[in-house]
């Protein structure tokens, strides 16, 4: 069985910094996707900001088991009727892995109800992220902890929902820690943050980053049948037991009694 990946990046550094240009040639989510596609059980494909309803139409997210999202530049641009697509898609099964400055995209804050803020500093320190669960699906294959050796640093609090399960926690050089692996479910959809993946240093290119974002697309794959949004009225006469009408009713006959 087959997972499909779509891979979505905002693709702007790509095209207007020399440096991320020369680590990424081919975009930041191209090298996302080369590194999914390891996996024989992973189908990758690639959408961008300035594609067509960004890449992300309702037939695309309907062939979707995961999508990753990487954004930093330009959450502000992405329209918000497909942010409200997506969210549908997640609700419904769809896994969502947020990668590094996507804490801030739209589709990260809706779902988490939160600001989703943190601290920061870009000084290509050292990054040791310690495997907290090494058990869970995402640190399959991984040793106690893995190294990067430049990257930019996040810092607590970060203002996200107590993660159901929490999978990594970094620390930088500097001294600050912070939860760099976190789940949640949203309906029948799972989602995982991941926090690595400044533009500036070659991140997606560890062979050790790529094995959590395979392993996280396994863990975030739809589990049963799509879960259907509606609030359908039931008829007095389909009650599993009888039933008299009390009082006075609101809706006519067929309507849900919502907005």
């Amino acid at each position: 069985m087959t997972i499909s990946v779509t891979v979505w990046g905002e693709n702007v550094h790509e095209n207007t910094n020399a440096v991320v240009r020369e680590i990424y040639p081919n975009g930041m989510h191209t090298c996302i996707a080369e590194g999914l596609a390891l996996d024989p059980e992973i189908i990758p494909r690639t959408a961008t900001l300035e594609q067509p309803e960004h890449g992300l139409s309702q037939a695309v997210l309907d062939q979707t088991d995961v999508l990753t999202w990487w954004g930093h530049a330009a959450h502000g641009k992405v329209d918000d009727a497909i942010v409200t697509r997506v969210q549908k898609r997640v609700l419904e099964g769809m896994g969502l892995i947020v990668l590094h400055s996507g804490h801030y995209s739209k589709i990260f804050k809706r779902l988490l109800g939160t600001t989703c803020s943190l601290s920061w500093r870009e000084a290509g320190e050292k990054e040791r992220l310690w495997v907290t669960n090494p058990a869970h699906r995402i640190a399959r294959g991984l040793d106690g902890y893995f190294e990067l050796p430049n990257e930019e640093m996040y810092g607590e609090p970060f203002g996200v929902p107590e993660p159901e399960e929490q999978v990594f926690i970094s620390w930088f050089e500097g001294g600050e820690v912070f939860r760099s692996g976190c789940c949640w479910r949203r309906g029948a959809g799972k989602i995982f943050y991941f926090r690595p993946g400044h533009e500036t240093y070659p991140t997606y290119h560890q062979p050790t980053v790529q094995l959590v974002l395979q392993n996280a697309v396994h863990w975030a794959q739809p589990e049963a049948t799509r879960w259907v949004d509606a609030c359908p009225n039931v008829p007095i006469e389909n009650a599993l037991e009888p039933l008299v009408q009390k009082g006075a009713t609101l809706h006519k006959p067929g309507q849900s009694g919502f907005r």
